[in-house]
């Protein structure tokens, strides 16, 4: 689709005002409403806008920047009424003297994949499965997390409102060019997850963005809170975002799969999984981002803590999901510790750097970690095979980071500067803090 073609389906679907969206470096959606009186003229010159003002963009004296239209991610949005029909496009980030920003989360993305496709003939795939609570909304000011609902893992109830709203989310989502695979209760009471199919990295991230973007939307107008924090509720299971991954070539032909290998994997998928297994500790920094993040990162919880693989054993970080007989396309990894709280192009970037450092130092895969639990294992045998743990903060996680030069070329100087201090500030504030936990446990004993 080009400019013109985008100009022809607003006309068509009359749509009344366009939004002109992008993250910043924490993945919050920005958004820029122009009428469609000033639509074309937008399209020529891109939207003007100051830089200074978003999280991780630009220093004072050099906040003058413009989003250029990536028409392909137009979508009408389904909940907006039609006399107010709205749609949104999603935008790349310029410097005034026309050269790309450099702290744009999807523009790197989007010319990292793009130099991999021309340097390598890479294709990265990633099938995501996010995860999110719905709560009632209990409060103006102060709200705390009640559970919309409560059901069990996979239960249906036809009268039951949370499948209304799951329902009309999909069906939301479907016209908006996601396709949607499947939709069900997760564990937690409240707890739901839509699944849509696996897609190149850059329309993954932008279909995260969007159904975020449209769960919320659509939430509140039943009275209700879309959550996508990781550990909403002590003592439940929290929130993942697991992500498959794949890579093909321009042909479309999964080079992860190799029909000879037990678990069906290629001397490439081996090389990837052990890239990802060796940053892993750098890697969570970027995938669970935040304090509570680590919350959720614990036993007990179906979450991964353990840095492993293994085709059967979900409490491995990386599991091979069972493929589908004599269907190569199938064969996939499935990376369990990001959180739906994470910045998707900056998740999808820093994955990719971590395989593709595996695949070009051809690191060795570490054995299987099939036929033990090691939720079971004790710290001394652990450490006698060798298996590690995921950081225990975001604190930890930061560390790890600070060193991941690896990850740092992915995103480049501007993000990588822009994602440490965001963090950094993060969990100070929090660090700060008097919690009513402590309150509880200190203010009558101390």
């Amino acid at each position: 689709m080009n400019s013109d073609d985008l100009l022809k389906r607003i006309k068509d679907d009359e749509i009344k005002f366009l939004s002109f969206q992008f993250t910043d470096v924490n993945g919050v959606v920005k958004s820029v409403d122009g009428p469609i009186s000033k639509i074309e003229k937008a399209l020529e010159n891109g939207i003007w806008f100051d830089g200074s003002s978003v999280e991780g963009f630009a220093r004072i004296q050099e906040s003058d920047m413009h989003l250029v239209v990536d028409p392909e991610t137009y979508a009408i949005l389904p909940w907006t009424p039609n006399d107010m029909k709205r749609a949104r496009v999603l935008c790349d980030i310029y410097l005034p003297n026309g050269e790309p920003f450099e702290g744009d989360p999807r523009g790197v993305l989007k010319r990292r994949l793009a130099q991999m496709r021309e340097e390598r003939g890479f294709v990265l795939n990633v099938g995501p499965e996010p995860e999110f609570f719905l709560f009632l909304q209990n409060g103006k000011e102060t709200v705390r997390p009640v559970p919309h609902d409560v059901g069990g893992y996979f239960d249906f109830s036809a009268n039951d409102e949370a499948v209304q709203v799951r329902t009309e989310l999909m069906s939301a989502l479907d016209e908006m060019g996601l396709e949607v695979e499947m939709g069900h209760h997760e564990v937690a009471l409240g707890q739901h997850e839509i699944d849509f199919h696996f897609a190149d990295a850059l329309k993954t991230a932008d279909n995260v963005l969007t159904l975020k973007y449209a769960v919320k939307a659509i939430a509140a107008q039943h009275g209700l809170i879309a959550s996508f924090m990781p550990k909403p509720v002590f003592g439940i299971n929290g929130s993942g975002m697991h992500c498959h991954q794949s890579i093909s070539n321009l042909q479309g032909e999964n080079l992860f799969y190799d029909s000879n290998d037990p678990f069906k994997l290629s001397q490439l998928a081996y090389h990837y999984i052990a890239g990802q297994l060796a940053h892993a500790k750098a890697l969570s920094a970027v995938l669970a981002p935040t304090v509570n993040s680590y919350k959720r990162l614990v036993p007990g919880y179906e979450a991964p803590v353990y840095i492993g693989w293994a085709q059967v054993n979900r409490s491995a970080l990386i599991r091979i999901p069972q493929p589908m007989p004599d269907d190569g396309n199938s064969v996939r990894i499935e990376l369990r510790c990001p959180d739906p709280s994470t910045n998707p192009y900056l998740a999808f970037n820093a994955m990719l750097a971590a395989g593709l450092d595996g695949i070009d130092q051809a690191l060795a895969c570490p054995q299987p970690l099939n036929s033990v639990n090691v939720y079971d294992l004790s710290p001394e045998e652990r450490h006698e095979l060798g298996i590690e743990m995921l950081p225990g903060s975001l604190y930890e996680a930061m560390r790890a980071f600070e060193g991941a030069d690896v990850i740092h070329e992915a995103l480049g100087a501007s993000l990588t500067d822009a994602f440490l201090n965001a963090r950094r500030s993060e969990w100070e504030t929090f660090r700060t803090q008097v919690t009513d936990w402590e309150l509880h446990h200190y203010l009558t004993t101390s």
